[in-house]
């Protein structure tokens, strides 16, 4: 753990940081499912993260960051690979038969798996029965989503592809967890803007060979992309991957970790309310018990660095630095 003296802020400029953190990540599962659309989903999996990786290599030359590092590429290319061409690759492909709004509950229960993998801290974190009782909880959550979409499937209300997507999808936020604490036990020397920049690279390039594999280049033209497809991509690449991203590492600077980490409570709040208003989803109320479950199993688990941080007076304890607090993300989405 390490400590930190806030720096001063703009308050006009902290409020629009959290409204872009919530909002903004909250709202990548609503434009993934818009860019599916038009786009295949690993061809849109290698456009998206080429691209605002290379943007981000350029900001960091242009700050004068010492881009090639091999052990940092390396790193930063194995969490890379992990968290978003697996986990969020999952994401991607799922969205093609599964509502966003149901993506965004399901995935809400990445602390969850963070706390479940994270066996160097096994000894400290299983000492709290608020984080025992949060796994717990948390857990009955995942079971209870999941226990509903087999009950349709053996009824005959899902077809193949939809129970093989929420079969999926369970792994995702699972292959999020270990990404981020492989990230974390593997630190890189360079900020933590150059180590997004190559994991975003080396996982786009990554998209491609398995769009081929998938035959996704095969009589795919651009010409053929909707506007709205373009307009999901042009979103996910500026706001989802760079500006929600960089707002979310400044606060960091600004304002507690536990302050910040409120956005694990209101991501997939926002994702289930655009998934409902403007893309016609059905989202039952066992699915909403199920979102409220979970989160309640999050605050649970968080419960411990938040009496920390309230008693803390000079320095602010932050349980995650900078690396590990971007790992934990709904991003990256």
């Amino acid at each position: 753990m390490t400590s930190i003296n806030q720096q001063k802020a703009p308050t006009l400029w902290v409020i629009i940081a959290f409204a872009t953190v919530y909002i903004v990540w909250g709202s990548t599962y609503f434009f993934i499912q818009m860019a599916v659309h038009g786009f295949p989903p690993m061809l849109m999996g290698a456009l998206r993260y080429t691209t605002a990786g290379l943007l981000m290599l350029g900001w960091c030359a242009i700050k004068g960051d010492k881009i090639w590092v091999k052990k940092d590429v390396i790193n930063s290319g194995i969490s890379g690979l992990i968290m978003l061409f697996v986990a969020t690759g999952i994401v991607i492909w799922v969205e093609q038969t599964l509502p966003s709004a149901m993506v965004a509950i399901t995935v809400s229960a990445g602390p969850i798996w963070f706390v479940a993998l994270d066996k160097l801290n096994w000894r400290v974190n299983f000492k709290s029965r608020a984080t025992i009782g949060g796994l717990v909880i948390g857990f009955a959550g995942v079971i209870l989503l999941f226990g509903e979409q087999v009950s349709k499937a053996l009824a005959g209300g899902h077809s193949a592809p939809t129970f093989l997507g929420m079969l999926l999808l369970v792994f995702g936020p699972v292959a999020w967890s270990a990404g981020s604490l492989y990230s974390k036990r593997n630190a890189t020397t360079g900020p933590a803007r150059l180590n997004t920049a190559w994991q975003m690279i080396i996982a786009g390039i990554a998209f491609i060979p398995a769009g081929m594999a998938h035959h996704e280049f095969n009589g795919f033209s651009l010409m053929n992309v909707p506007a709205h497809s373009w307009w999901a991509i042009v979103y996910l690449i500026l706001f989802g991957s760079i500006g929600a991203f960089s707002a979310y590492i400044w606060l960091l600077q600004v304002r507690p970790a536990t302050q910040v980490s409120t956005h694990s409570y209101v991501n997939p709040v926002i994702a289930v309310l655009l998934g409902v208003l403007f893309a016609g989803e059905q989202i039952s109320s066992l699915q909403i018990i199920g979102l409220v479950v979970i989160l309640l199993s999050v605050l649970l688990i968080n419960l411990t660095k938040y009496r920390k941080t309230n008693t803390a007076k000079k320095a602010i304890p932050i349980s995650v630095d900078l690396e590990q607090g971007k790992n934990l993300l709904a991003k990256a989405c």
